[in-house]
């Protein structure tokens, strides 16, 4: 087989230093903006990016050729510098040293996206002990603003039609 063919579907948690909530709403989205060129630029699929005020989720295709370690410092990194560049959370210190980083059969995608889309809803509903146990099978519910892309949008991106 001369290509490489992958079905890697990731979810990545980053946090703020010390889980301090400084990534206000109303700058939330140039942030999710700025993190899917960083993932398209570095050949990943980016499903959708949203996130509270103390962290953020991302579900990605990550491209073959690229470690989740290298994916996520160079997101930390990036998203730290265009932070403190465009002043976007005046509060903002920088990102913890971890991540989370959980993989998925491909047939979880449309279950993680909606769990994603309802971040905000989720975290003031939901205590941190359900949160961490239902972390492990999101659940399904309404639809919240984030950053996803359509089909649409990811096949014109790719070239596939």
């Amino acid at each position: 087989m001369s290509d490489s063919y992958t079905q890697l579907l990731f979810q990545i948690v980053i946090s703020t230093k010390d889980r301090v909530k400084v990534m206000l709403k109303e700058n939330r989205y140039r942030l999710l903006l700025y993190i899917r060129r960083t993932l398209i630029n570095k050949k990943c699929h980016p499903y959708i990016i949203n996130g509270v005020e103390d962290h953020l989720h991302i579900i990605t295709h990550l491209h073959q050729a690229i470690a989740l370690a290298e994916l996520v410092q160079s997101i930390k990194v990036s998203s730290s510098l265009f932070i403190k560049g465009e002043n976007l959370f005046p509060k903002f210190k920088g990102w913890q040293v971890g991540y989370g980083g959980f993989t998925y059969a491909i047939s979880a995608k449309e279950n993680l996206i909606r769990y994603v889309q309802e971040q905000e809803s989720h975290h003031h509903k939901t205590g941190i002990a359900s949160r961490v146990i239902k972390s492990w099978t999101p659940p399904a519910l309404k639809h919240n603003q984030c950053l996803r892309l359509s089909p649409l949008t990811s096949r014109l991106r790719t070239g596939s039609i």
